[in-house]
């Protein structure tokens, strides 16, 4: 490991809170040089839903490479675009009567949510963007001016405008409480009239795992038709069947204006990301918007070959919203054993969250987790949440033996043992 830290940028961070080398992988695991086995709660921040080396999407990428497939073509013509596009139409978009059509953003997250925010000035005339408190959108200077964090916020080391913040629905595990009447925050921002859009994470990931309510969002979706601004749902980690449906809106009975995807689109961890628009949005002149890595033909393959493995019926939903409850269950019973620690559990589906009073007992949780080899990451502003995003296919003993670390790893931190 020497040589990153003699080479490799101050930068680096989860090299940091898991000191080891990591040599292969399969399934729910890691593997290092030596051998010894990590159960992986993490799933590159969400990206491997179907885990690491999937047989079958790797059986179609080795064959898509043997037989000389195209692998980089910007947005030519090829045949696995075409099948990509093909198969998201048959098995996501038409089932759930949803008429978007598709920008191929770039390889990551964040450029989709560019992509998201300049279409929607474009299309809109207007300039501003509201946002929502500890939400997170990427870390490339538009995204960061929807970034509902002071201190990611200012790493972009430049004033950051045209966008107004909002609050969160950020209390959906307490009582029922009333939705916001959002004309009158809007209306409050002094900037309804210049609003272009509003961007949201149903589940802020990043933010904490702060879950909104579906009737918070029916009310958001409601108030920016009668505002004139557009809905954008950033569905980067949350899509893609984190939380048990394709997207993480529909069971809010949302069509949003524009859905940013990422991380799971691309099935295997090949990077990929795309914008899906109304028809009537697709106001972009040709080469308006692109990018050299926007045509990564190896995620088309792995990205068609995912869809048609796993949401030709709604089998994988089923299980994820079933072990999702077991999750939730199972945090909630670590909650209940030690009520002086004030932990609280968030999320929905497997994207999961125990929240603590303390920062600094998430961090002990996460660092004794580490030792009993299962990695899981914290998240929130003070890093005060435990994250749990186990891959989408986990077996039933894999997520009992997290679980098992997970309720150890408290107990340590807690000074149970």
């Amino acid at each position: 490991m020497s040589v990153v830290a003699d080479r490799e940028s101050e930068v680096r961070s989860y090299n940091r809170i898991w000191p080891a080398m990591f040599d292969h992988a399969r399934g729910s695991w890691l593997y290092t040089k030596p051998g010894a086995a990590y159960l992986d709660f993490f799933s590159g921040a969400g990206t491997l839903s179907y885990g690491h080396n999937e047989p079958r999407l790797k059986r179609a990428l080795i064959d898509y490479l043997e037989r000389d497939g195209v692998t980089h073509g910007l947005d030519m013509f090829t045949t696995a675009r075409a099948d990509l596009m093909n198969t998201l139409s048959t098995l996501i978009l038409e089932p759930r009567s949803l008429d978007y059509k598709i920008v191929f953003a770039g390889p990551a997250g964040t450029t989709a949510v560019e992509a998201a925010l300049k279409l929607a000035r474009k299309a809109s005339g207007r300039k501003v963007i509201g946002y929502f408190d500890m939400g997170y959108h990427g870390m490339t200077a538009g995204a960061l001016s929807v970034a509902g964090n002071a201190e990611r916020r200012a790493s972009a080391g430049v004033p950051l405008g045209y966008s107004v913040e909002l609050p969160y629905d950020l209390d959906p595990n307490g009582p029922a409480t009333e939705v916001p009447d959002f004309d009158r925050l809007l209306e409050g921002t002094g900037q309804s009239a210049d609003l272009a859009a509003v961007i949201v994470e149903t589940v802020q990931g990043e933010g904490g795992m702060n879950t909104a309510r579906s009737a918070w969002l029916r009310a958001l979706a409601e108030a920016c038709r009668r505002n004139g601004a557009l809905l954008i749902v950033d569905d980067i980690q949350m899509g893609c069947g984190r939380t048990g449906p394709f997207f993480s809106f529909e069971d809010a009975g949302l069509v949003p204006d524009m859905v940013c995807l990422s991380k799971g689109i691309g099935g295997y961890g090949c990077p990929l990301s795309l914008l899906l628009i109304r028809p009537e949005l697709d106001v972009w002149r040709p080469g308006e918007h692109n990018g050299t890595f926007r045509g990564f033909n190896l995620a088309f393959v792995t990205g068609a070959e995912a869809l048609r493995a796993y949401w030709s019926d709604d089998k994988l939903e089923r299980s994820t919203r079933a072990r999702g409850e077991q999750v939730d269950q199972a945090l909630r019973n670590i909650a209940d054993e030690y009520p002086e620690a004030g932990l609280n559990v968030r999320g929905r589906g497997l994207a999961r969250g125990l929240g603590f009073a303390d920062p600094a007992l998430a961090r002990q949780v996460q660092s004794a987790a580490f030792e009993r080899h299962l990695l899981m990451e914290t998240s929130g502003a003070r890093d005060d949440v435990v994250k749990l995003l186990p891959p989408l296919t986990i077996t039933d003993d894999e997520l009992e033996e997290g679980l098992a670390i997970v309720r150890a790893s408290v107990r340590a931190a807690l000074g149970g043992e």
